[in-house]
C-alpha cells in the first residue's frame, strides 16, 4: 500500500506509519532531537543516506510536519532543520523502540554496521 492509499483512511495508525514509513525518516528524527542541524551536519551524522533521498526524506517530513525547513538569505545559502512538536513527541516512542529491540534482538556476529551514527545511548 502506497502513502497516499494509507493516507485515504481515517486510521491513526496508519497515518503514523504513513508519515515514519520509510526507514530513514525515524532515523533522522533521533539524529536531530531538539537542537537545529544544517543540512550538511545531517549528511555528515547519517553518512550512509544519498542526499537525494535526505533531500526528499526531509521534504516528506516537513509536508507531513514532523520537521521545520528554517532557509537564510545568506551567501552562501543555509538551511536548517528542527523538529515539530509533533516530531518532538516521536523520540519517547523511538526510544522505546530502540529498548525493544535491544532486549529481544537475536544475538549473532557483530556488524560492521553498529548503529554508532546516533549519539544517544539507550537507558
Amino acid at each position: 500500500m502506497k502513502k497516499n492509499e494509507l493516507m485515504e483512511y481515517n486510521c491513526p495508525l496508519g497515518k503514523a506509519m504513513s508519515a515514519l514509513g520509510s526507514k530513514w525518516k525515524p532515523i533522522i528524527v533521533l539524529v536531530i532531537k531538539d537542537r537545529k542541524l544544517r543540512f550538511g551536519e545531517l549528511a555528515v551524522r547519517i553518512n550512509v543516506i544519498s542526499r537525494k533521498v535526505l533531500t526528499d526524506q526531509l521534504r516528506e517530513m516537513e509536508a507531513d510536519g514532523l520537521v521545520i525547513r528554517e532557509e537564510f538569505k545568506e551567501i552562501p545559502p543555509r538551511v536548517e532543520y528542527s523538529l515539530t512538536e509533533k516530531g518532538l513527541a516521536l523520540l519517547p516512542i523511538l526510544y522505546l523502540l530502540e529498548e525493544w529491540e535491544a532486549k529481544y534482538q537475536i544475538k549473532g556476529p557483530k556488524s560492521k554496521n553498529d548503529c554508532t551514527l546516533l549519539d544517544h545511548k539507550i537507558g
